[in-house]
């Protein structure tokens, strides 16, 4: 199906020069303190000291370990492997609607390059998935280029794109072939996003960033109104005082207890701390954490 783009600038004001530099400050203010997360992280992890050979490089001598047995002791290391990244990014239409100066949309691609950014800094490889109707999946990569190429791709949106999360992760899980560290930004309207998630937390580790809008609280004193949903065009009655949609309490207990990490992001508030916070918690307490 053909599909018109245009650019995201209804609600997100931004040129390309200032979104390079938006996303790699975002980018320095996640990264910052985070060298030990578990998030990410590459290098080597010590193992053991056994006794010196001849030929050991002589700046891996422990000295510690030679000075108190009398015998030259060289330090031994495993490599850590790098965990492949996936950025699930909800590109439907419902993530474009905002009462916002920046709408949902907006910032989840701000964020997903910004955690690309601090991703490959760590040399853990970077992939992407678009989940709505375009072609866009790009395979873990450790081009800082190719990031940006699918970020100024992604500033691109359709009013008309529906949501594909569920029937997406479901796909990419079922062709991955080893464990990956897999973040879907969404603002998780799709029915079969919550299922797909636990399902896909039994093998891979998984944490979901939903983004809300205040407006999808409900519109207080707006009494009853028709409105009509972003994607299916399907017409609906609501009133003012009740939330749109599904139970965000319910939603997050649910992906708790199946061990994915949930972190709601308000669009109306600054959500930084929240996402570091996010990255360090991971580091403490590990998957599933709340």
């Amino acid at each position: 199906m053909a599909m018109r783009y245009r650019l995201a600038n209804a609600h997100d004001r931004l040129n390309q020069r200032q979104f390079t530099i938006a996303v790699r400050r975002l980018a320095t203010s996640l990264g910052y303190g985070s060298d030990r997360s578990r998030f990410l992280g590459s290098g080597m992890d010590y193992v053991q000291s056994r006794p010196y050979v001849p030929g050991d490089p002589v700046k891996q001598i422990d000295w510690r370990v030679s000075g108190r047995t009398g015998k030259p002791h060289v330090k031994e290391y495993e490599a850590t492997k790098m965990t492949p990244v996936y950025l699930l990014v909800d590109t439907s239409a419902s993530m474009c609607v905002s009462s916002m100066p920046v709408s949902k949309y907006a910032w989840a691609v701000q964020i997903a390059t910004a955690l690309a950014l601090v991703a490959l800094d760590r040399m853990s490889p970077v992939g992407v998935l678009a989940c709505g109707e375009r072609d866009l999946h790009i395979k873990p990569t450790l081009s800082s280029g190719l990031v940006m190429q699918w970020s100024y791709h992604l500033r691109h949106f359709d009013f008309h794109e529906r949501t594909s999360l569920g029937v997406a992760l479901r796909e990419l899980t079922a062709s991955l072939k080893s464990r990956c560290l897999i973040l879907a930004l969404s603002d998780l309207h799709d029915p079969e996003a919550v299922a797909a998630l636990k399902l896909a937390a039994q093998e891979h580790d998984v944490a979901a960033l939903q983004l809300q809008d205040p407006a999808e609280r409900g519109v207080r004193g707006g009494g009853f109104f028709r409105a009509r949903e972003a994607e299916t065009g399907e017409a609906f009655v609501a009133h003012g005082s009740h939330t749109w949609f599904d139970d965000h309490d319910r939603m997050a207990h649910e992906l708790h207890r199946a061990a994915v990490d949930h972190v709601l992001l308000k669009t109306e508030t600054s959500f930084v701390p929240k996402l570091v916070h996010f990255l360090a918690r991971r580091n403490r307490l590990g998957r599933g954490a709340r």
